[in-house]
Formats: structure tokens, sequence, C-alpha cells
């Protein structure tokens, strides 16, 4: 695959303590890799309280803010690092809307989610973002480089 040809992003998932506790792991994970996003990065750990605010740290001051905070660091969650051509857009796609009510029937937040912020997954929503919240959440030696053995047909520059 020659990168110089196509636009690769890598991009943070968080399946969030909800999923976790109710065995939704494997089942997102599947939906990532069969849309043909690479997994570089993934580990299952409870959230320390202030990663969780460094992470959300745009969203301090809000109404939901402290019990978001609470939620996220009440159970494990699994960070997860993709990568792929449009990353980025393609797995908010597949998480669908945040809100559950009008999140489409077939995107995981569809099938799966009942409250805003139980609803499952947390996704990057910019290229900045999720270099910023990977790097909270992963150190580099953590995330790997590797050419999975469908790259050719899903990457082909002639596409």
């Amino acid at each position: 695959m020659d990168s110089d040809l196509i636009d690769i992003h890598r991009t943070l998932v968080i399946i969030k303590p909800d999923a976790v506790q109710r065995g939704l792991v494997g089942e997102v994970v599947r939906r990532f890799e069969h849309k043909g996003l690479k997994l570089v990065g993934l580990k299952l750990f409870n959230l320390p309280s202030e990663k969780a605010k460094e992470l959300y740290q745009p969203h301090h001051g809000k109404s939901f803010y402290n019990y978001l905070i609470e939620f996220m660091t009440s159970s494990p969650i699994v960070a997860i690092c993709l990568e792929g051509v449009n990353a980025i857009d393609i797995v908010r796609m597949i998480n669908g809307a945040t809100k559950p009510t009008e999140a489409q029937p077939g995107s995981i937040r569809g099938d799966y989610s009942i409250d805003i912020t139980r609803n499952v997954v947390h996704a990057s929503d910019s290229v900045e973002n999720a270099a910023r919240e990977l790097a909270i959440l992963f150190d580099p030696s953590e995330l790997n480089e590797y050419q999975r053995i469908d790259d050719g047909i899903l990457y082909s520059p002639e596409c």
C-alpha cells in the first residue's frame, strides 16, 4: 500500500462502561473490522479520573460533565485505535448519531443505545481531536504498525 497516494488517518473509539457490562465489545470491534478498518491499538482498563477529565476537558462546565466523568470511570472501558482511509468519518457513521432517538437502525447506537451518555461508544470527531485523545489513552509503544493481508484490495490506488 502506497500511503503517499492515500489519506490514511487514525482515530479513537472508546467502548463505554455500559457496553462492556452488556458484553458488546466483540460486536462493536467486529463492525469496524468488517468495514475494513485496521485495529492498531486495543486495551481494556479502568479509566482513571484524571484521564477522563483530560479526555472530556472540552465539556468542562457543561451540565452533564460531572455525570459523564463519573460514568466513564465507573467500570472498565475498551480503548481502540483504528486506522484507515476516512477512518474518522467512517467510524462516526458506523456509531450513529449521539442521541439514541436520532441514531439510525443498523448503527451501533441505533441498535444498542437508549441514553445519550450510556450510548455504547465514543469516537473522535476530527483529525486534531483524534490525535489529542489517542495521546491521552495510548502510549506510542501500544500502537502497532503492520500491513493487513487485505490492504491491497481495500486501498488499491486504481479505485
